[in-house]
């Protein structure tokens, strides 16, 4: 099996940066390197500094690599930066606006409750967390979900919703006002790199 299984702080340790607004990972003893005393190697090569950069979206997004490739490529083919223009399609992720929303703390929890079938986008069931979201689409969670995402945003009391959805908490209701765009996303990456990366 492909997907990653173990502990995700050991994920943030390795790319050095928090994948997850949560203390566990953004706690400064876990932003060290791996170890007991934190590896002290030799300065990264180039293909090791865009090795990570890209490491570090995919785990931030939690996709596969085969997938984030296919990302990529879809990327390249539309017009625009091709680094904002991949931002914007990760952006779009239902798994991910459940996640921008606050009806969870992590991307995980998100992808778990899109996959368990509590999501329901324009009326409709959705059980796909890669399924991308459209300006205009509606997003609602089915009535057993409802305390646990109510109790998730009273723990998130200071969570801010991006601009480009509009969230009714009394109601858990999104609306998709617009597509993000690359200055929206709150997740410090270089995109050169990644886009260099796979050239």
């Amino acid at each position: 099996m492909a997907r990653y299984l173990g502990p995700k702080v050991k994920l943030s340790r390795r790319v050095g940066v928090p994948i997850a607004d949560i203390p566990k990972h953004t706690a400064k003893r876990q932003l060290t390197s791996p170890g007991m005393h934190g590896f002290r190697g030799r300065r990264m090569k180039d293909y090791g500094i865009r090795l990570n950069e890209k490491q570090k979206l995919r785990h931030h997004y939690h996709v596969l690599e085969a997938q984030f490739r296919r990302y990529v490529a879809e990327a390249a083919r539309r017009k625009g930066n091709t680094g904002e223009v991949l931002l914007q399609l990760l952006e779009q992720r239902l798994d991910n606006v459940i996640r921008r929303a606050g009806f969870v703390r992590t991307i995980w929890a998100a992808r778990q409750m899109v996959s368990h079938g509590h999501v329901v986008l324009n009326s409709i069931k959705t059980d796909r967390p890669s399924c991308a979201v459209k300006a205009g689409d509606t997003i609602t969670l089915r009535p057993g979900i409802h305390k646990l995402a109510r109790e998730n945003m009273e723990s998130m009391a200071g969570h801010i919703v991006p601009s480009w959805m509009e969230v009714n908490p009394s109601e858990l209701h999104v609306k998709i006002l617009s597509m993000p765009t690359a200055d929206q996303v709150p997740f410090d990456v270089n995109t050169n790199l990644i886009v260099e990366f796979y050239r």
